[in-house]
């Protein structure tokens, strides 16, 4: 069981299906439909568990490199290609499945193609270019787009702020991650920092552009009648102090500060959703 903890990353599972959750209590209206709900959780699970576990399959060779994943099971052959091939394969056509048939047809979708570009495309690109990140922001932006589309049925304007909101935090998020794994990730031949000379202003200064995004950003559900203003002032002051640090990591180019960039990331996605939901109209 912990192999398969292991397997599926759980912890990033259970976050992962948390926004969905969010975004739909976002989208609903009314009195809460539990059946909806729980369809989506079971169903959002056992995606983002495929995902990650056909991840390892593919990273097998790459894994045994790094310390940070030299012990997952298949790396270890703890757990055969063949076992986990087969896990991954009826986990995603079950998780797939219960989208399509308890919710709507756009959750499956949604669903299929995070799980697609994740596993096949942002996976191998990963030593090919720094753009696996842009690559594989678009599945990491999509748990909240799910939600709300799994509560509402149809994709709106509001939905697609969710979308976007989420799609540029990952950047700063996900770059603070590889500037403190980046030797790491070197001995695997992984490019995810943004510029080719590593932990490098050039690089810091794309982290401050993409968190800076998040600022104006920070108006639009307000704008667009989904929150009140105390959601408006929270969320905006979020991404101003996701960029001061940034701007910190500019200055220092320092491993300290690139962890202090990663917490205030995690802290800022659900603070983001939570404030929404709290102070939805």
């Amino acid at each position: 069981m912990a192999d398969y903890g292991q397997l599926i990353k759980f912890r990033l599972t259970f976050t992962v299906v948390l926004s969905s959750i969010l975004g739909y209590l976002l989208g609903a209206e009314g009195s809460l439909n539990w059946t909806s709900l729980i369809a989506l959780t079971l169903g959002g699970f056992l995606v983002v568990a495929s995902s990650n576990g056909i991840n390892q399959i593919i990273e097998k060779d790459f894994d045994k490199l790094m310390t940070r994943t030299e012990n997952r099971p298949i790396a270890q052959n703890r757990m055969s290609i063949l076992e986990a091939g087969i896990f991954c394969a009826i986990t995603g056509v079950v998780g797939v499945s219960i989208l399509g048939l308890y919710l709507n047809t756009y959750a499956a979708l949604l669903g299929f193609a995070s799980l697609m570009c994740y596993a096949f495309i942002y996976t191998p690109l990963k030593r090919v270019s720094s753009l696996a990140v842009l690559v594989g922001a678009f599945p990491g932006a999509i748990p909240p787009l799910l939600g709300w589309v799994a509560a509402t049925g149809e994709f709106s304007f509001i939905a697609i702020v969710l979308f976007l909101i989420q799609f540029f935090w990952q950047f700063p998020h996900f770059w603070a991650i590889a500037w403190i794994l980046n030797d790491d990730y070197k001995k695997a031949g992984y490019f995810l920092l943004p510029t080719p000379t590593g932990r490098s202003k050039q690089s810091a200064l794309q982290i401050i552009i993409y968190s800076a995004i998040l600022i104006p950003l920070s108006f639009l559900p307000h704008i667009f009648g989904l929150s009140g203003e105390i959601s408006m002032i929270v969320v905006t002051i979020g991404s101003i102090v996701l960029t001061y640090f940034g701007v910190k990591l500019y200055r220092s180019l320092s491993i300290t500060d690139a962890k202090i960039l990663m917490f205030a990331s995690i802290i800022y996605n659900p603070l983001v959703l939570v404030s929404l939901l709290i102070d939805k109209v």
